[in-house]
């Protein structure tokens, strides 16, 4: 018998510091993906839906969007999405269990221009080493920007990472955008993509 869908997607955890359980958030065990700054939802809600064979897992800072994204969530009956009200470093750091990811999805994160506040981007030296270990082997990054200068840290930061190798954005996946992305595209502004794949075997 089905269970009943839950009242709510938003899971709070017990605590802070351990690791979590991503069997424990989700009725079927599946493969994990992971976004970061899910935003309105735009994205995970889609991708979430046209692939009800993998979990998915959407972390948010702001509470407002979290709630509307777990009103999207409830209204097209995802049982395969749960959402997470963290910093992102914060959770890449110490709650993502090792090798527990196939994918993580990074989507126009703030790119905190002036650069007086560059060291506080998400995507880093730092984030790789995270990633790298967050991710089973052979997982991949995806990221989107549509600001040139911190595409060209991104693409740096995970080249000289020696970890992962650059793949293409399948059609598919490039196909999914966010509401925000088709606002500044329609204003001539281009999406920056790019995928990076973890070595299928760590040394």
């Amino acid at each position: 018998m089905n269970r009943a869908p839950p009242a709510t997607v938003v899971h709070r955890p017990a605590n802070l510091i351990d690791p979590l359980d991503w069997n424990g958030l989700f009725e079927r065990p599946q493969s994990v993906e992971l976004e970061l700054g899910s935003g309105d939802g735009s994205f995970l809600a889609r991708w979430a839906q046209d692939h009800p064979g993998v979990n998915f897992v959407g972390v948010e800072r702001l509470m407002g969007r979290l709630n509307k994204l777990d009103r999207k969530a409830r209204r097209l009956g995802l049982r395969n999405l749960r959402l997470l009200r963290f910093e992102a470093a914060y959770l890449m750091k110490y709650l993502v269990p090792a090798e527990s990811l196939d994918a993580v999805h990074v989507y126009f994160p703030d790119p905190w221009p002036k650069r007086k506040h560059v060291d506080r981007r998400l995507i880093n030296s730092a984030f790789t080493v995270m990633a790298a270990r967050a991710l089973k082997p052979g997982g991949t990054v995806w990221l989107r920007t549509d600001h040139t200068e911190y595409f060209a840290q991104m693409q740096d930061v995970f080249s000289a990472s020696g970890l992962f190798t650059d793949v293409d954005t399948p059609f598919e996946l490039a196909q999914v955008i966010t509401d925000f992305e088709r606002d500044f595209n329609g204003r001539g502004i281009p999406t920056c993509r790019s995928g990076w794949r973890l070595a299928a075997a760590r040394t």
